[in-house]
């Protein structure tokens, strides 16, 4: 035995001095290399949501005229220029609707004010976004939810299928529709012919339009109590726990819109943003140090084998909370995504929770914006951390603060701060 260690230390030894050499050979290749020819790590990710759920970010209001839209959309894609963010995840389907002309789903109503009416003069918001952001340089990546079809707020009534256009399917399709207890439709996660809709549905933009990703947020499954046993029933053969069946569902739905996302017309990156707790240590021995809401038992959402499988190119999980929050600490939370995902192929990029800074009391954890600074100069410590995207546009464009910081952390030159059109932000 003593031996074997000797020659298996000796031969570690060996390894990393060849390594060295290596390394010290490219290094002093690239010496003299001119600039052009040295391969530059990527940029990092520097994105921002803008949500269209309820009106959140874009636009304000409803509107069919393409002046507004347009002026508003320049208007952030502007303020995100002059702070140096790269990125803008807009929610083009935010309940089953589309910001664009769609074969498979009406024109949504958080765009035009009615669903199903579309912009005037035939405008296409997705491909006027797009055109702008990448005269910017700035990407633009799709962000939809799959499975919500409805958002009531408290003034509509619940499962309102009337609301829906006549054309709408789940409106053809009711037998694809579960009506939850919180008053609203979703599609069902377990239903094939969902599956192949959502899919199809995101193919639509792919082949159509010259984006730079897709992009899932964290809501999957709404809750435990999802009706569904009927279509377990159905299509469960297999599967002991309907708990397991659902995860499954939601794993089946990204492994195949990735691949075929991968066998479209023009390279397009997937990327989800799940709910920054995937499970706690006390619910399952993989689970982080926490004691929060978890993505695998609520939302039947399993990001580690979307990481395992390599089912998405990037994941970014909402870190909403701060360093030092004893339920769920973003430090503990970064640690756990952090080697999640260090020996994958995925990137890793960090949700940041914008929308929570500027309280005015000095001895809160979000007073000003001195906690995203905290967390920002956290993330530089983990060599994994690809970028931050942040949540929302409006709380970033209502806050001067926000914009001077992220501009002087990114050193970018000349920013321009801040903007009277601003709003409040909501819970999308």
């Amino acid at each position: 035995m003593r031996e074997f260690m000797l020659q298996l230390t000796s031969r570690l030894l060996i390894m990393m001095i060849c390594l060295g050499a290596v390394l010290s050979v490219s290094f002093a290749e690239t010496q003299d290399l001119p600039d052009s020819e040295i391969i530059q790590p990527p940029e990092p990710m520097k994105g921002i949501w803008v949500a269209s759920v309820l009106n959140i970010d874009y636009p304000k209001k409803g509107t069919t005229d393409p002046a507004l839209l347009k002026a508003e959309a320049i208007a952030i894609l502007d303020t995100a220029k002059n702070t140096g963010l790269n990125a803008v995840f807009l929610q083009v389907r935010p309940t089953s609707d589309a910001f664009y002309p769609s074969a498979y789903f009406p024109w949504s109503k958080y765009l035009t004010g009615t669903q199903g009416t579309p912009p005037a003069d035939a405008f296409d918001p997705l491909d006027f976004w797009i055109e702008e952001a990448h005269l910017r340089g700035i990407e633009l990546h799709a962000w939809l939810n799959p499975y919500r079809i409805t958002n009531k707020t408290i003034h509509e009534p619940p499962h309102d299928f009337a609301s829906l256009t006549a054309t709408h399917p789940a409106r053809t399709n009711p037998e694809w529709v579960v009506a939850h207890k919180d008053g609203n439709l979703y599609f069902d996660p377990g239903i094939p012919q969902v599956r192949k809709l959502l899919i199809d549905s995101v193919m639509e933009i792919v082949e159509n339009y010259a984006i730079d990703g897709i992009h899932f947020d964290d809501y999957f499954y709404p809750g435990s109590d999802f009706d569904d046993a009927v279509t377990f029933s159905t299509y469960g053969q297999g599967f002991y726990s309907i708990k397991n069946w659902r995860r499954e569902n939601v794993n089946t739905l990204i492994r195949d819109l990735h691949r075929s996302i991968q066998e479209g017309p023009r390279q397009v990156r997937f990327g989800i943003s799940p709910f920054g707790i995937w499970a706690n240590d006390t619910s399952h021995p993989l689970g982080s140090a926490t004691r929060g809401n978890q993505t695998y038992f609520s939302h039947y959402a399993d990001p580690l084998t979307w990481i395992r499988e390599g089912s998405i190119d990037y994941i970014a999980p909402q870190l909403y909370w701060h360093i030092g929050f004893d339920i769920a600490d973003y430090h503990v939370l970064l640690d756990w995504w952090h080697r999640a995902t260090l020996f994958s192929s995925v990137d890793l990029y960090i949700g940041h929770a914008a929308y929570r800074t500027g309280n005015t009391d000095p001895i809160h954890p979000w007073y000003g914006v001195n906690e995203i600074n905290r967390q920002l100069t956290l993330n530089k410590g983990y060599s994994g951390v690809a970028g931050s995207i942040f949540y929302n546009y409006s709380a970033f464009n209502r806050s001067p603060a926000l914009q001077r910081l992220l501009a002087d952390f990114y050193d970018y030159p000349n920013p321009i701060y801040g903007s009277k059109d601003a709003q409040m932000p909501h819970a999308n």
